[in-house]
């Protein structure tokens, strides 16, 4: 059996023949929360922390790509009438911006707005799925359960932003329902590193009560060697 080095235990891949798949999950890798000038800055948050991992993701992107696996892009955004955001949340925190309101990347967490898109080094590609959730979690109030079963994706490969928040929520989402969950600590970023931190202590815990930690470095070697027989 082909496996990661991984915490707390090497993380099993599926078999090549064996009609299970793992997918590569990239949450919420969105411009409002990514790039300068994005509603994640507007509220003060220092987003250099998550830029860091934008060249890590888009290699892990790029080798699933190669390899032909499944790849899942997630969105945090709400319908333009926000019929699908409960009042709890649109009125929650003490800001001046909420959601819905303009902002500098258009309409705040509003899908197609310019600032809901997913960074251009990410953007996906056709054939690629990508799931609109209204939200923390990707599979609440989504279709994502459904899809991943017509795919045959047992294994999924979590990324993205923010770790202890959308990340954790929707691993701990996938873990309950029966998924193996592999978080890639340098693939996931925070914009307060002690949460990031106490996030990945907390999936690993008790056997890996959520699921299993590594590196993007061990993850590319060992799918190049489950997959093609290769770790070049």
């Amino acid at each position: 059996m082909n496996t990661v080095i991984a915490s707390p235990y090497p993380y099993p891949l599926p078999a090549k023949d064996s009609g299970s798949r793992v997918a590569l999950v990239i949450i919420d890798m969105q411009r409002d929360f990514v790039e300068p000038g994005g509603f994640g800055a507007a509220l003060g948050n220092k987003v250099e922390h998550l830029q860091k991992i934008v060249p890590t993701v888009a290699q892990l992107l790029k080798t699933f790509r190669e390899l032909g696996l499944p790849v899942i892009h997630t969105r945090e955004g709400h319908r333009p009438d926000l019929s699908d955001c409960p009042p709890a949340k649109k009125r929650r925190g003490d800001s001046t911006l909420r959601i819905g309101d303009p902002g500098p990347m258009g309409r705040i967490l509003v899908l197609g707005e310019p600032g809901n898109d997913i960074v251009p080094v990410l953007r996906p590609e056709a054939g690629e799925l990508v799931i609109d959730k209204p939200g923390k979690g990707a599979f609440y109030a989504t279709n994502l359960q459904e899809r991943l079963k017509e795919l045959s994706i047992t294994h999924l490969v979590f990324t993205g932003v923010t770790t202890e928040v959308c990340v954790q929520t929707s691993m701990r989402e996938a873990n309950d329902r029966g998924f193996e969950c592999l978080l890639v600590e340098d693939g996931t970023e925070s914009y307060f590193p002690e949460f990031k931190q106490a996030t990945v202590g907390m999936i690993q815990s008790q056997g890996g009560i959520v699921g299993w930690v590594t590196t993007a470095d061990r993850l590319i070697a060992s799918l190049r060697q489950a997959y093609t027989g290769s770790t070049s």
